[in-house]
């Protein structure tokens, strides 16, 4: 089976690092086809880099449904851009906070999410309420920490990350915690070790859920608003994406 993961901003060192956590996690006889846009911002932090982010996107999937992928996963948080997605591709699509939520509410009655920056919290509450599960996320937090921060070992990042674990565990009493950003991919286990609770990547969340997806020959609906683009003329930057 072959699993194209998409990380929607255009820095390489990310890409590899989320394609790292997918392989980790994947099956033996799964490939992981990670891949990044030429175009759009090298990271994604609220509404105004998810716009610019999801042409580039969008991209990479028509061309991975073209080179064969069985599913597509969206490696940014914010689920960049999902429900176009689901429309143009021909593979299903997951997002790594919707595969994060589902995970943890099969295995906790409250969770919390820690993402990056507050920018990101309402994007992300607006996501818990679309999927019907903002009853079962107890807070989203932020640590304050830049997306590129990430990319390499940062102790201090990884600190701030850490006390807001705690200060959902002793205020918001979550049972479990979804890391709300693919770059943080890397800390769920050590994370999870030191804290005494389930730590979800929605990284490696959403390879099992393609992978489920997959091997039980489902894919997106086309009855409703997921059905095809209607043909039409695109003008300008965006003449290619005509569908």
């Amino acid at each position: 089976m072959r699993l194209h993961v998409v990380n929607p901003n255009t820095t390489a060192s990310m890409t590899a690092k989320i394609a790292a956590a997918g392989r980790a996690i994947a099956r033996p006889d799964t490939v992981i086809d990670a891949r990044q846009p030429t175009m759009g911002p090298v990271s994604i932090e609220g509404f105004y880099d998810e716009a610019f982010a999801v042409p580039g996107m969008l991209g990479c999937i028509r061309e991975a449904d073209r080179d064969g992928a069985d599913a597509h996963i969206i490696a940014c948080f914010d689920d960049t851009g999902i429900d176009a997605a689901r429309a143009v591709a021909k593979a299903p699509v997951i997002g790594i906070g919707e595969a994060g939520f589902h995970m943890a509410s099969l295995i906790a009655a409250r969770f919390a999410v820690v993402t990056t920056l507050g920018v990101s919290v309402v994007p992300i509450e607006h996501n818990l309420r679309k999927y019907g599960l903002a009853d079962r996320c107890a807070r989203v937090r932020a640590a304050e920490v830049p997306v590129l921060a990430l990319e390499e070992r940062n102790t201090e990042a990884l600190g701030k990350i850490s006390a807001e674990i705690l200060a959902s565990i002793r205020d918001d009493r979550a049972e479990a915690i979804v890391l709300g950003c693919a770059g943080m991919a890397d800390l769920a286990a050590e994370l999870a070790d030191k804290h005494g609770l389930p730590v979800i990547d929605g990284v490696a969340a959403a390879v099992a859920l393609a992978e489920g997806l997959v091997r039980l020959g489902l894919t997106t609906s086309r009855l409703g608003p997921y059905a095809a683009p209607r043909a039409k003329s695109y003008s300008g930057p965006f003449a290619p994406f005509q569908p």
